[in-house]
């Protein structure tokens, strides 16, 4: 398999791994340096390398007296009995000058992955974890688990970082020999054009397909209602798939909602494995914010606790979002405030265009209503919102859940629920009607309910 840009540096350790094996084999430093030294692999076409050596007698020499060392070398570090075919610069020069550097049928020539992300600096939660655990499995048995693998949901929740590391972990872990492709829908929308212009009797985006091992197409929904664009991609998909060759796809809907897309896709794409992502709950929010803050180099004690609720509750429908008010909250902190600690006044102050005035004051009531009620009652805002279930921690829970439920009344209760851990909505309901029950007859509560509202609306 031709190995692309994607997966050169790869290719190259690898290689570096495998000179340095036969170095210590030969214990023979003027040979080495005089004949091996400089040889480099141009490219792994299925179980064939393709090495260029300096000289027509260095390539008579590996062909011959070193033959076994350097099939020994490549298998250990390897593990792949590659066959090797050699070539001198001089030749190589030569075929590419008779190809052309352009060559017909070459395309997605600026497809890329992107190192940057990666199975490592995925944050997994319960809203992604059923996603994220098929694509390891896609990327550790590719054409053999699911297939295809198709990924849905709303924009900015991960699809695009899952397609990249699926990617980056089969190049790294295949040395090359697995050619990899990604590619977004208005890509192909465009390549498909293109040969259209230049070549339509031709086979070539066909025969070029041919060559990929791993197709991971993103926002396969663009390609609805582009009915001879579609019928290609149906081939492609088709022989793919048939050939035991792993796809990936994801979407922002799942594919019998993709109204105005070919049946035949929708029925094939139904036939692998259709997994969800769903909307970040507040905690995995706040592990993706800590992760993005230790990543920009900063320490998670400049932010105040409540800012990261601030940020998670706000931006909670969109992981993009939840990044991109972090970014804005730092750059505002770095630039205007200049402070070594953000606190949620600079938070509400730096997030203001972000969110409008009414929004971010009614994260900030809730939050306030939390710190409060976790005061009154000498109690931390985390253990308020935790797990503890003891006597007095349940009830200032309960009171805070009450308070927040008569003070913002368009607060769901879903939300409530997620600020105090996840509890589902029944939970809350039961802690806001034993409230309004005792309150009836409990005259310490009602006076503590009064003191509350007063010290929070103060």
């Amino acid at each position: 398999m031709p190995t692309n840009d994607n997966s050169v540096s790869e290719m190259k350790r690898l290689w570096e791994r495998i000179l340095e094996r036969i170095r210590l084999k030969l214990q023979e430093d003027v040979v080495f340096d005089n004949f091996f030294s400089d040889a480099y692999l141009e490219s792994i076409n299925n179980n064939e390398m393709l090495v260029v050596a300096n000289s027509r007698t260095a390539i008579q020499l590996m062909e011959t007296s070193y033959k076994s060392l350097i099939a020994e070398a490549i298998k250990e570090i390897s593990q792949t009995e590659f066959k090797v075919k050699y070539i001198t610069e001089e030749d190589l020069k030569n075929q590419r000058s008779q190809k052309g550097e352009t060559k017909k049928g070459t395309y997605f020539e600026k497809a890329v992955i992107n190192p940057d992300l990666t199975f490592d600096n995925f944050v997994v939660g319960p809203f992604n974890r059923e996603a994220s655990q098929a694509a390891v499995l896609v990327a550790t048995k590719p054409g053999k688990m699911y297939n295809p693998l198709f990924i849905y949901s709303g924009s900015g929740l991960g699809k695009t970082h899952l397609l990249n590391a699926i990617g980056n972990y089969i190049s790294k872990n295949t040395y090359g020999t697995q050619r990899v492709l990604y590619i977004a829908a208005n890509d192909f929308v465009d390549e498909y054009l293109r040969y259209l212009k230049a070549d339509p009797e031709s086979e070539s985006l066909k025969d070029f397909f041919n060559s990929v091992d791993v197709l991971l197409f993103d926002d396969v929904q663009f390609l609805v209602d582009k009915t001879k664009t579609e019928e290609m991609f149906f081939y492609i998909y088709s022989a793919m798939i048939a050939a035991g060759k792993q796809v990936v796809i994801t979407s922002d809907k799942q594919p019998n909602e993709l109204k105005g897309l070919d049946e035949r896709l929708v029925t094939r794409f139904s036939q692998g494995l259709v997994v969800s992502i769903k909307d970040p709950e507040r905690e995995t929010c706040i592990q993706i914010l800590r992760q993005k803050i230790e990543a920009n180099g900063l320490s998670i004690d400049m932010f105040d606790e409540n800012v990261l609720i601030f940020i998670a509750d706000h931006f909670s429908s969109n992981v993009r979002e939840l990044e991109g008010a972090l970014n804005r909250l730092i750059f505002y902190a770095v630039n205007f405030q200049k402070t070594d600690r953000i606190t949620l006044d600079v938070a509400a102050e730096a997030l203001q265009s972000l969110t409008g005035g009414k929004s971010i004051n009614s994260i900030i009531n809730e939050q306030k209503i939390i710190d409060t009620v976790a005061d009154y009652y000498h109690l931390t805002p985390s253990q308020l919102t935790g797990t503890n279930r003891t006597g007095q921690v349940a009830l200032a829970r309960h009171v805070a859940m009450y308070l927040i439920r008569q003070l913002l009344q368009d607060v769901s209760l879903k939300k409530i629920g997620d600020m105090f851990g996840g509890k589902d909505h029944t939970t809350v309901i039961n802690g806001v009607q034993r409230v309004d029950s005792e309150l009836k007859t409990n005259i310490q509560l009602k006076e503590a309910i009064d003191e509350l509202t007063k010290r929070i609306k103060g």
